[in-house]
């Protein structure tokens, strides 16, 4: 008797898993899709050009620097050309710490302004989840399913909740 009752507990338990809904959500996608995640990008892609359009000015000078250079290679002495050539070497130094910098502070910022983003999106996901009756969600950037017999994709619907409950 007790070995009908385990194998029926065995069985029960098969069937439910079998019966589980997986659903995947792409984040990347709803930032970029979402209103508010427009705005976002929009203000990132302005800091990025002001900060990438002072290093081409740099780089402009420093391309300058080297011209001069090159063409009083001949007339320099071996002391004037080692000064010149660290002073440019310093200056693509400085150069190459600033754009790493530069890169920080964008991702930083981006991280700043797409937190609040993601903290909405929480609860959002975790309803429309529970109302397709998913057992688990996915990332799919973060975690990718790689099977799953009874997946749900559901960015899309993620996306027009969000648009639709924060909209300004």
């Amino acid at each position: 008797m007790k070995n009908l009752v385990l194998i029926a507990a065995l069985l029960l338990s098969f069937s439910a898993i079998a019966e589980v809904k997986v659903g995947i959500v792409n984040i990347q996608k709803i930032i970029v899709t979402i209103k508010e995640g427009k705005t976002v990008n929009k203000t990132l892609e302005k800091s990025f050009k002001k900060k990438q359009e002072l290093i081409k000015s740099e780089e402009a000078g420093i391309r300058k620097l080297q011209e001069k250079f090159q063409k009083q290679t001949a007339v320099l002495t071996d002391a004037a050309k080692a000064k010149k050539g660290a002073e440019i070497k310093g200056k693509i130094d400085a150069v190459r710490a600033k754009m790493m910098q530069f890169q920080k502070d964008i991702q930083k910022e981006e991280a700043e302004l797409k937190k609040p983003i993601l903290d909405k999106l929480k609860p959002i996901i975790d309803a429309i989840s529970a109302s397709e009756k998913v057992a688990l969600t996915f990332e799919i950037s973060q975690s990718p399913v790689v099977y799953a017999s009874n997946k749900v994709d559901l960015t899309e619907k993620v996306i027009q909740a969000y648009d639709k409950k924060h909209s300004k």
